[in-house]
């Protein structure tokens, strides 16, 4: 049994929002603990959460290149977009529009057959 390529695209697609989304949060964690009350829990949440999406961003996007063939410069761009804060969106945002995480929808119509 193997892994359809629709599989890899939508994991891939889930873990860029979920890292984006523990970005934020920690993000938010740092802006209370070194603006606000000097409260850690936002730190203490979102920094095991983000880390752990992190390398599993960085895992599935090697995976995804490999499976779904990218080429070397949109690996590149997908893990050089983890770096960024929510930099995870814009990347998968490009893949899927590109077509590298499946066709793009003026691709996937078929052409009428001619008479």
């Amino acid at each position: 049994m193997s892994i359809q390529p629709r599989t890899t695209a939508t994991a891939f697609r889930v873990v860029a929002v979920i890292e984006a989304v523990t970005w934020a949060g920690l993000l938010v964690g740092m802006g209370f603990k070194y603006l606000g009350d000097g409260s850690e829990v936002g730190v203490h949440v979102f920094g095991p959460l983000h880390g752990g999406a992190f390398m599993l961003y960085v895992a599935l996007t090697v995976a995804a290149a490999l499976h779904l063939r990218w080429g070397i410069w949109p690996t590149l761009v997908a893990l050089a977009a983890s770096v960024p804060p929510l930099g995870t969106l814009p990347a998968e945002w490009w893949l899927r529009r590109t077509g590298r995480l499946g066709r793009p929808r003026e691709a996937a119509r078929t052409p009428e057959p001619v008479a």
